[in-house]
């Protein structure tokens, strides 16, 4: 089952959602597949046998979804005849890894939606769901031909061995889950990750099945055969990576918890997608009889909360109540006790967003009850924060949906430990200049729960249905950032979904106290929280929800712009940007560089340990010059950039606008102003000499190099010129503006002759050949079916456009300016430079 909308873990706080694309889930469908299977009588399989005789008294039978039975070293299971054609999703996820794989235990390596089917001849097949549409009226014709166009395949096929009371069905699974079976194992693409071949069977068992009213548990061990590939790892389509234990033994064990989770006869009612609030969501195509075109059923993921039977006219009336079933999250025993009060701290602290929606305690965060043995991490009905003995600087949070309906079932929160170390350096660099608490290598107890209790909210935001807003944080104008009172009564963002780590904009006269460094669930997300969860009472179906939820939409952002939904920083929106501040990259990106200044001359003595060899000095200058890359992309973002604000037919307004000429201009002179005049001070030769032999490349030079290309690329260039087509020069930023403006900044020693840096001479070489290579551009490779929306991603076919003619005049132009510095120039690397530039044009334009 895959999500619509999705971020790389759906969730994931530090990875980005790269694309929207279809969701092949799962659809309810008004009856089951009834198809007729015509086969034989199995000659080989035996004939079912009364149930004693394969149930025997000395059996350990237990009685839940399935009902379980262990005879020996065999498994059974007994399904009811209710369970028939019922979807059942299906989970597998790691109960422990093999070391050096990534993975970990706890993490989901496997989804499937399935249903037990009875087959010809006292079979039942295990059928696996992939309906990506449904007919909701059985009885039209159409639906007819939806059951034709969606035949489930047969994963698997089981003798019936005996039959139970009112018409149950004992079958063997041991082999099934013993062997290498695509629902219950590892997914292909991981096989080959990790080169895993056949399973061998003498060394995979079932460990243990447990079952409940809702939900079965299957705890397997496998061991597969393994052949490690020729130099350890390998990177391209067929990637894998050599597991020791490959090296070691030529097999691989892990294991594996596979939990059957039974949907809800009846789908929860759907809340249908809108693109102004930030939720995963997951779609299906309808078809009926009376359309003319197909329908498309888009819907998000959310909890099932409801009101107790008692407060049932309480709540209609709007009143604040506790749901049924409150949201509970558990605590891993494996995570470090000092962390668990932030952890919990981070999950209850949305109890505020649920109660706008009408409920109040309706999440909770909980320690792990230790003590009581009949729990499991595993079980599907328990959501928990796993921990992670990792080195990886992360942590997400999924959730798992009934793929009919949106329902979240349960989550499996990832939490790696070393997301310690990447707070850490984020507040050292983000917020060191106006915290004391920030300038030293270990952070005490309180400040590094403080951080972990907001990567907590954060993570549980998603679990709770939403994406990232990254455009939040630009609807803070700068100056409020620096705002004591302002900023610590609403926050330097107005959601916690949004990638704005910390308050780098606060100077140190400020004055600025924790409140407003922090991020918190802020104005959005109890907004969002609200719009997804509140009960709409007396409507007749999601359709009619729809229309509520689109006036108020309408009404809220009319009211508090603070509201607007900015998505994933996946488009050309320069509001929606990871890892940024305020209304304006420039004056944010300058409060951040002064702070910087301060930091750099500082890290020597803050990063000081006894024995330490520079590591902690060469780490955190690497994260103060990262800092200060992302500023600069934060502003070149604005040139070139389309605002896209998703509106329904009642709102005024384009959806679609070009960023503002003069904000574009003014990001062009700051990259002039802070990056293209050399950054001296980042050269800091008593830290540089330290950590650095001069053998490559240091970080002013990358930076510099990147920012003109990216400036500088056809997808940028070509937009430019669609834009300039469709809203004129006047309200436009140039092609040739651009081009014009970094050519009188990047090259003005010409007007001075004087001499030219080695970063300028880097510079404006690396200007030269951008603009050679515009004039002659190649067809951009782009993958097979890529969606229209991402094609400007890999860049427009520029050849026919007025980009390669902008690109030789001022190739042209250039060269003959430069030949006339060149006599007046006295510094010979400078002119030796120059020499070597005009012959490359000269090259370029009149080749051989």
């Amino acid at each position: 089952m895959k999500f619509l909308l999705t971020v790389l873990f759906c969730a994931g706080l530090f990875l980005p959602v790269f694309s929207q694309h279809k969701s092949k889930t799962s659809a309810p469908k008004p009856t089951a597949d009834t198809t007729p299977v015509v086969k034989p009588k199995n000659p080989m399989a035996g004939n079912p046998r009364p149930y004693k005789d394969v149930i025997p008294d000395s059996a350990i039978s237990r009685k839940g979804l399935f009902t379980v039975h262990q005879v020996g070293d065999k498994w059974f299971f007994e399904i009811g005849d209710s369970l028939f054609n019922r979807e059942i999703l299906t989970v597998t996820r790691f109960s422990k890894s093999p070391a050096g794989s990534r993975t970990y235990g706890g993490e989901q390596v496997n989804e499937q939606t399935i249903r037990w089917e009875k087959g010809p001849s006292d079979v039942v097949f295990l059928r696996v769901v992939t309906m990506i549409s449904m007919s909701p009226d059985s009885t039209q014709p159409i639906a007819i031909a939806v059951r034709n166009s969606n035949t489930d395949p047969i994963a698997a096929a089981f003798d019936i061995k005996a039959y139970g009371k009112d018409s149950s069905v004992v079958i063997d699974v041991t082999d099934f889950f013993k062997g290498d079976n695509q629902p219950v194992s590892l997914s292909p693409a991981l096989k080959r990750r990790y080169n895993l071949s056949g399973i061998s069977g003498d060394r995979s068992y079932i460990a243990y099945i447990h079952t409940f009213p809702m939900n079965t548990e299957v705890h397997t061990v496998k061991t597969f055969s393994s052949t490690p590939s020729p130099g350890g790892i390998q990177f391209g389509p067929a990637s894998s990576v050599n597991l020791p234990a490959a090296e070691a033994a030529g097999a691989v064990t892990v294991e594996l918890n596979n939990s059957f989770i039974l949907l809800p006869e009846t789908p929860m009612r759907k809340r249908l997608f809108d693109p102004r609030v930030g939720y995963f969501a997951s779609e299906y195509s309808v078809y009926t009889d009376d359309q003319q075109k197909v329908q498309t059923s888009t819907f998000i993921h959310h909890w099932r909360l409801e009101p107790r039977d008692e407060d049932s006219a309480r709540w209609k009336r709007g009143e604040l109540v506790e749901p049924k079933k409150p949201i509970v999250y558990y605590i891993d025993p494996a995570t470090p006790p000092q962390w668990r009060p932030y952890l919990i701290a981070g999950i209850n602290d949305w109890q505020a967003a649920f109660e706008k929606a009408g409920f109040k305690n309706a999440i909770i965060g909980k320690e792990w009850p230790e003590k009581d043995s009949s729990m499991s991490l595993e079980d599907a009905r328990f959501s928990v924060i796993r921990y992670f003995a990792s080195d990886i600087e992360n942590a997400y949070g999924p959730n798992v949906a009934d793929p009919r309906s949106g329902e979240i079932l349960e989550s499996h929160v990832g939490w790696y430990h070393n997301v310690m170390k990447l707070l850490h350096d984020w507040y050292m660099i983000q917020a060191g200049a106006v915290d004391p608490r920030a300038r030293k290598m270990k952070f005490g107890d309180s400040l590094m729960g403080d951080l972990i209790r907001f990567v907590s909210s954060h993570e549980i935001g998603h679990t709770l249905g939403l994406r990232h807003n990254m455009g939040s944080s630009s609807l803070t104008p700068v100056e409020k950032l620096r705002d004591k009172a302002w900023v610590e009564a609403h926050g330097h963002t107005a959601s916690i979904m949004d990638y704005a780590r910390f308050n780098y904009v606060a100077q140190p006269e400020d004055h600025i106290g924790p409140s407003g460094l922090y991020p918190r669930i802020g104005d959005y997300d109890k907004w969002a929280i609200q719009w997804g969860y509140k009960g709409i009472p007396g409507t007749a179906d999601a359709e009619a929800d729809k229309k509520i939820l689109n006036r108020w939409i309408i009404d809220s952002l009319k009211a508090n712009p603070r509201l607007w939904f900015g998505g994933e920083a996946q488009n050309f929106d320069p509001r929606s940007q990871t890892e940024d501040l305020g209304d304006n990259a420039m004056k944010a990106g300058g409060y951040g560089i002064k702070n910087l200044k301060r930091i750099l001359v500082q890290l020597p003595v803050w990063t000081r340990e006894e024995a330490d060899t520079y590591d902690n000095l060469g780490d955190m200058y690497t994260q103060l010059t990262i800092q200060f890359s992302r500023y600069m992309n934060h502003v070149s973002k604005n040139v070139g950039g389309i605002y896209e604000t998703f509106k329904s037919v009642e709102q005024p307004g384009d959806v679609y606008k070009p960023t503002p000429k003069v904000i574009q201009q003014e990001a062009v002179a700051f990259l002039h102003a802070q990056l293209f005049e050399t950054p001296y001070w980042l050269l800091n030769r008593d830290i540089l000499n330290k950590i650095n032999s001069p053998s490559s490349n240091e970080n002013v030079i990358n930076t510099q190099g990147s920012v003109l290309q990216s400036l500088l690329s056809s997808s940028r260039l070509f937009r430019m010129s669609i834009m300039e087509n469709r809203y004129g020069k006047k309200d436009s930023y140039t092609v040739d503006d651009l081009v014009t403006d970094l050519e009188k900044g990047i090259w003005k020693e010409l007007r001075g002759v004087a001499a030219i840096d080695p970063y300028r001479r880097n510079l404006q070489k690396e200007f030269v050949e951008s603009l050679i290579s515009l004039t002659n551009p190649s067809q951009p490779a782009m993958p097979a079916s890529l969606p229209r929306g991402l094609i400007l991603l890999f860049g427009g076919d520029i050849k026919n456009t007025d980009v390669p003619s902008i690109a030789r005049a001022h190739l042209t132009a250039l060269r003959k300016r430069i030949l006339a510095a060149v006599p007046l120039i006295r510094d010979n690397l400078s002119k030796y430079h120059l020499r070597d530039v005009a012959e490359r044009i000269r090259q370029a334009l009149e080749p051989k």
